[in-house]
């Protein structure tokens, strides 16, 4: 009976769990995490899968099955949203979203879209050099070879625009 139960194939909890050849150490389905500053409501973060996983050096943390990240400015309105199909830790200090990602502005009512961001936390600024595309309120279509922001996504630059672009945004 030993015999059997070695060699019987991966349960179904086993399959749900294993991602890419890899097995967390800790994984949550429907995670919410709200990340406040001094009292306030900063992000929510939410995603339907975060894997923990233990190495020797360091703690990894992924995200296999997408990700949404709110921003709220200072008056705790929504700022951005980030949504992304895979995100990931690179470090203790950067992260990353790739995968069909897109980065809406409430304010400004501007998309941009690529095929990855870095989220450096030290630094407080989310960037990407990848090519970009971005979508105006009024339906202008500009791109580019990638931005730099801060991380709340109140001011973005967009790195060697090239489109259509208004006289006034000159």
């Amino acid at each position: 009976m030993m015999l059997f139960a070695a060699c019987h194939p991966k349960s179904r909890n086993a399959q749900l769990l294993e991602f890419e050849g890899k097995f967390p150490d800790e994984s949550a389905e429907n995670m919410t995490i709200t990340v406040s500053d001094s009292g306030q409501t900063a992000f929510i973060v939410t995603t339907p899968m975060l894997n923990r996983y233990d190495n020797p050096d360091t703690t990894y943390l992924d995200c296999p099955k997408g990700i949404t990240i709110v921003s709220f400015n200072d008056f705790g309105r929504k700022q951005a949203v980030v949504t992304a199909d895979y995100a990931c830790q690179i470090n203790n200090n950067l992260y990353k979203a790739t995968r069909n990602v897109v980065i809406y502005d409430f304010g400004s009512g501007d998309s941009v879209m690529t095929d990855e961001v870095i989220w450096d936390q030290r630094r407080r600024t989310i960037y990407s050099t990848k090519s970009v595309k971005q979508v105006k309120r009024d339906g202008s279509v500009n791109y580019g070879d990638g931005f730099n922001a801060d991380e709340r996504f109140t001011k973005y630059t967009i790195i060697h625009p090239h489109g259509e672009m208004a006289g006034y945004d000159f």
